[in-house]
Parts: C-alpha cells; sequence; structure tokens
C-alpha cells in the first residue's frame, strides 16, 4: 500500500478515536461524513453517462479520483475504500462546473482542463498517465511511443502496466495507447469497450486492425514528404485521398526521404 494510502488511514482513525472519545454524547449521523470531507479524508461520487454506458466518477478535494463502470455499483464504495485507503460517499449532486467538464471530455465536445488527484501513484506511473493525457482525441499512439516520450524507451511493459492501473480511465485516455504493432489491444472496461470508445471518438478500430495485418506502422504524405503515425490529425485527413504511401519502420520512411512530423512525433514510435 502507498504512503499516501497509509496516511488516509491512519488519518480516518484519528477522527474516528476522537469521535468515540464523545463517549454518551449522541451526535447527529451527518457529523463524521462532514468532518472526514472537511479534512480531505472523503470523497464522493456521481453516475455519469459515458460512451461504453453508465460509470461512477469520484472526486474529492484533489480532483478525480476514479472512473469505474456502474455496473460494479454494489461494490463500489468497499472497492474504493480498499483501492485509495479512504471512504467514499454518493453525492446528492455533483458540482456543476466539474460535471460538465466531465461530460465534454466523455463526449464530442472540447475537452477542457479537468484536476485528477493522483495521490498514491509512483513517479513512473504519474509521468505515464501524463503523457497518456496529451494523446488527441481521435487519435492514439503506441506503449512504446509513451516510454519513449518519457525518457524511458526500454520500459513498454511497464508503461502497459502503468495504464492497466489507470485510476481515472476514459478521462485519462488510455483507450487511445495501442500495441506496438498498432493492433487495439485490450483495456481495463474489455477490447469491445475500447473499440467502441474509439470509433465514438473517430478512430477507426477496423482499419487499425487492418493496418497492423498489413505490418503498416506509418503512412508517409507523399505532396509535403511527411511521415505519421495512423491517426495523426493531418494524415488521417488524407486517408480517402491517393496521396499517401505506407513503411513499416521510420528507418524505411528516412531512408525513402521522408521527414518525421513533428506533430506525432513518428520516429519515437519505433
Amino acid at each position: 500500500m502507498s504512503e499516501g494510502n497509509q496516511g488516509s488511514i491512519a488519518g480516518t482513525r484519528r477522527v474516528l478515536k476522537g469521535l468515540h472519545g464523545l463517549g454518551g454524547v449522541r451526535t447527529p449521523s451527518s457529523v463524521l461524513p462532514g468532518v472526514l470531507a472537511r479534512v480531505g479524508l472523503r470523497d464522493t461520487y456521481w453516475q455519469q453517462d459515458s460512451p461504453i454506458g453508465p460509470i461512477y466518477v469520484a472526486y474529492g478535494e484533489g480532483g478525480v479520483s476514479a472512473v469505474r463502470r456502474a455496473s460494479e455499483a454494489g461494490g463500489f464504495a468497499e472497492w474504493y475504500r480498499t483501492r485509495f485507503g479512504r471512504p467514499v460517499m454518493q453525492a446528492a449532486r455533483p458540482p456543476r462546473a466539474l460535471a460538465e467538464v466531465v461530460e465534454r471530455r466523455l463526449g464530442a465536445g472540447a475537452q477542457g482542463d479537468i484536476e485528477i488527484d493522483l495521490r498514491g501513484v509512483s513517479a513512473f506511473q504519474r509521468a505515464v498517465l501524463q503523457k497518456t493525457l496529451e494523446i488527441p482525441r481521435g487519435e492514439v499512439r503506441p506503449y512504446g511511443w509513451i516510454a519513449r516520450e518519457i525518457g524511458r524507451p526500454g520500459a513498454v511493459r511497464a508503461v502497459g502496466s502503468a495504464l492497466n492501473h489507470n485510476p481515472v480511465p476514459l478521462l485519462i485516455p488510455c483507450h487511445r495507447v495501442v500495441q506496438t504493432n498498432g493492433r487495439v489491444g485490450e483495456y481495463a472496461f474489455g477490447s469491445a469497450a475500447k473499440r467502441a470508445v474509439l470509433e465514438a471518438e473517430g478512430a477507426s478500430p477496423d482499419l487499425l486492425e487492418e493496418l497492423a495485418r498489413r505490418g503498416v506502422r506509418y503512412l508517409g504524405d507523399t505532396e509535403d514528404h511527411t511521415f505519421c503515425l495512423p491517426t495523426c490529425a493531418g494524415m488521417h485527413r488524407r486517408l480517402t485521398e491517393p496521396r499517401y504511401v505506407t513503411f513499416r519502420t521510420p528507418q524505411q520512411a528516412v531512408s525513402a526521404g521522408y521527414r518525421a512530423c513533428d506533430v506525432c512525433r513518428p520516429a519515437l514510435a519505433s
């Protein structure tokens, strides 16, 4: 268990001990939740629609702390306490501004800034999750891209493990990270959910799988002689035009006289 979680549990116990010290004095049932909320030891959650159905979104003073499918409703509070070491209670209504940002990030609107509570995660996982936040809607990046972008090119498996433990999937879009060979791969909510979210965002899973089967990992623009990852925004618009060529490796593209796109930085994805 992380030091952050241990501290939260210790804090909760101190609060409970203090309340028990009141002896025979009867306190309203709302006192404990209120005290916990004031000292940052109790988070709240609400149910939210998403491209994969209802989800729970938990939040506290540090921002959004968890996203989980609502089908797991019965054990959500128990799961949350076990995972984060602090209690969570259902909110009568979420903060309006936060709910609007979450809805926009889950929908087709502008992304909007959002505070995410990453207490308790390692420095490595934090770097992975923060880099994942940079992947634009409708685009994907391979695990190796993230590993190289954070300066750990040999840590591809560790990147996968860090994303598998992403506390806020959908909001930190780990569904936009695919296998090194370009295949869609697995997801915390299942491969079908991953495909559905990518489809909703405009990144065709079928096209990604087809390119992967052909061994295509990069696309080159025959007019400006740049090469990109398949879903790079600029190249994606050209897939219906006869102005691109395919490459298996960045070295092949460079040898053919193409330079790496400075937006999706494909040379870092080998």
